[in-house]
């Protein structure tokens, strides 16, 4: 339950930063490359706007943002769980004695090197 809590908050901080990173370091060279246009401002007009009518627009520069956002997210997400998949084989390799294996691996490769060497013994034995 800690950790789902820890996970969660370190989750929130993490899109923060996201969220900046994107709003303030990738998007405004992004803007001066397209001649200072803000993608964020950029929308597809439905309806203009009237006296006692509000304008209805498609905000198409927000998803652009928010789309950029999730792969920054989606690749840093792919990149810790890579790692965590290469560690874990090689701590799941109980010839690997660079890594300490866990002691339920280690004692099911025992028992399944046991099992080869019976197997062995009681095919030499049938005649």
């Amino acid at each position: 339950m800690i950790d789902m809590a820890v996970g969660i908050i370190i989750g929130t901080a993490f899109n923060n930063v996201v969220n900046t990173l994107v709003k303030k370091v990738v998007m405004p060279p992004l803007s001066l490359l397209t001649d200072d246009v803000n993608l964020n401002e950029r929308k597809y007009i439905l309806r203009e706007a009237a006296e006692d009518v509000q304008e209805v627009a498609i905000g198409y520069g927000e998803l652009i943002e928010v789309l950029i956002d999730f792969l920054v997210i989606a690749l840093t997400i792919f990149v810790v769980i890579k790692g965590i998949n290469r560690f874990k084989k090689k701590a799941e390799d109980p010839k690997n004695k660079t890594v300490e294996t866990p002691k339920n691996i280690e004692l099911l490769s025992n028992i399944e090197r046991l099992m080869q060497e019976q197997n062995a013994l009681l095919k030499k034995k049938k005649p």
